[in-house]
């Protein structure tokens, strides 16, 4: 009888990952659960529209095999050995250990410790343990290389294709048919930098979200968009069938997070790197806002609120390891002092044909061949929320105007995953127009992430409207030179002043001074 308290958590002896299988448009390799002298094999699966490899260069072979370790990330309380083959050198395998052991802590406190519907058995209640470490797989390395992998192709064949250097600057987005990657593909091209828009098409669902804006750019901006195609949703589905500890019907539950997956963004952002690598791309720009960079403690154990992956502590991690790695590639976002309330209104008021494009929604569907909201989830809800507070139009988006009063009467009733501020002031705008449903439960409008038992009290919160300048989370050293500038003077005529942190408290302060005494990036 084991005396480890996670041991309820053991699913596995062995998750075997790789090796990969390279072809000049295409990487698989296989993911292979071992229990005992059972083996089972799925294969995750990364399409290019685009040459992105060459197989037998081991570069190639070293960047494809962190492509395929994203996805296993994931599992390192589950397993008691992760076994990540290929060529990886000290700088891969300090990095995946570290992002590994990050990870498991997540997955611990946010679907382990905190209420989550999909759990069934032991590990529906397991004990709050303060360890140094919580990572239970080891983590080997099977074809491992101790001399540095260097890869010299950066940019190459754009510069050969272009029949001469690459521009000095080249910068893409992390796409997705969301706020945040529209408003900074738009805000890019308003400033002279157009982006590459870089797609990620999941082989499920998930990618209907992105359906209407990679349509739109495919045909308006070819050149500038690319499309990777992986099946690493299928890879995640198929990993739940073999955990025991999540609920079988886990298809059937409704709710706006996933079962125990916490690393997903990097399954995303490895998948685009060959495509960035080709195009000689020298930032990648992630939309992520003001409230996405979160240090917490539950019951003394420090997270980072599950969005790890969303703060500006991961954009300096990954920096950091392209430049460990000799690639010449800076990883930002430049909404870190925006609100998601400023982010919606600079989208809907700026961008109309990019904000046409929007599809927040934790479940939408195709209707007469274009991707619509569902209207009833808690994104939804919020959406529609945060535009109606601005004054902006929902039916933009493509929502109905029964959908727009359906979500309008769920607001006041129930929460959205928002910062408590944002929420709150939202709320208190609606209730200055005269949105929000009276007492008798009917909405005066005529035209939401959550699920808590009650809605946040309407009051105003004028920093949410604000620029918040915050040494740790949103340092104005932390927007590139040049772009500083020319993104204050656009943002300063949406958001009602500029403010900075100091003593534990908002201060206002002239947006040009926000530089002074500014650290870089964290």
């Amino acid at each position: 009888m084991s005396g480890d308290p996670l041991a309820p958590l053991r699913a596995f002896d062995q998750l075997e990952v790789g090796p990969v299988r390279l072809e000049p448009r295409r990487l698989s390799a296989p993911y292979t659960v071992v229990r005992g002298r059972r083996r089972e094999t799925i294969e995750l699966v990364y399409r290019y529209e685009e040459d992105a490899f060459e197989p037998e260069v081991t570069s190639d072979l070293n960047l494809a095999s962190l492509i395929a370790a994203q996805v296993a990330l994931n599992y390192g309380l589950f397993a008691d050995e992760i076994v990540l083959h290929g060529p990886l050198d000290p700088v891969d395998r300090r990095f995946l250990g570290a992002m590994a052991e990050n990870t498991a802590r997540e997955i611990y406190v946010k679907k382990f410790l905190e209420p989550n519907p999909f759990l069934v058995g032991e590990a529906a209640s397991l004990p709050t343990l303060r360890r140094e470490r919580y990572l239970r797989a080891r983590l080997l390395f099977p074809g491992a290389v101790e001399t540095p992998v260097r890869d010299g192709s950066w940019g190459r064949s754009a510069e050969a294709a272009g029949g001469g250097a690459p521009a000095p600057l080249r910068h893409a987005v992390l796409a997705s048919g969301g706020k945040d990657s529209l408003l900074t593909q738009g805000l890019l091209e308003e400033i002279g930098h157009p982006p590459l828009a870089a797609f990620v098409n999941e082989s499920g669902r998930h990618w209907f979200t992105a359906m209407n804006a990679h349509r739109h750019l495919a045909a308006t901006r070819s050149e500038r968009t690319a499309r990777v195609w992986t099946s690493s949703d299928r890879v995640f589905a198929w990993m739940l069938g073999r955990l025991p500890m999540v609920r079988p019907d886990f298809a059937r539950v409704r709710s706006d997070e996933y079962p125990v997956r916490l690393w997903t963004v990097a399954v995303f952002l490895f998948g685009v790197l060959p495509v960035l690598r080709r195009r000689g791309t020298g930032r990648i720009l992630i939309g992520d806002e003001f409230d996405t960079s979160r240090r917490l403690h539950h019951r003394k154990i420090p997270h980072y609120d599950g969005l790890y992956d969303q703060s500006v502590w991961f954009d300096a991690a990954l920096t950091r390891f392209y430049g460990r790695k000799s690639w010449p590639l800076q990883q930002l976002s430049i909404l870190r002092p925006l609100s998601e309330l400023l982010i919606q209104g600079i989208l809907a008021a700026r961008y109309p044909e990019l904000h046409a494009c929007q599809v927040s929604c934790h479940a939408a569907h195709i209707e007469d061949g274009r991707v619509r909201p569902c209207g009833r989830c808690e994104k939804c809800r919020r959406i529609v929320g945060m535009h109606l507070a601005l004054g902006a139009e929902p039916a933009a988006c493509g929502y109905t105007e029964e959908q727009i009063e359906a979500c309008l009467e769920a607001l006041a009733r129930r929460p959205v995953h928002q910062e408590a501020a944002g929420a709150a002031h939202m709320l208190w705008l609606l209730e200055r127009r005269g949105l929000l449903p009276g007492p008798g439960g009917k909405s005066t409008a005529k035209g939401g992430k959550g699920g808590g038992a009650v809605a946040p009290a309407p009051s105003e919160h004028p920093e949410v409207v604000r620029l918040r300048f915050h040494p740790d989370l949103s340092p104005a050293g932390g927007l590139p030179p040049d772009l500083r500038e020319p993104l204050l003077r656009i943002w300063l005529q949406h958001a009602e002043g500029a403010l900075t942190r100091r003593g534990g408290r908002w201060e206002p302060v002239e947006a040009a001074a926000t530089t002074d005494n500014e650290g870089t990036r964290p």
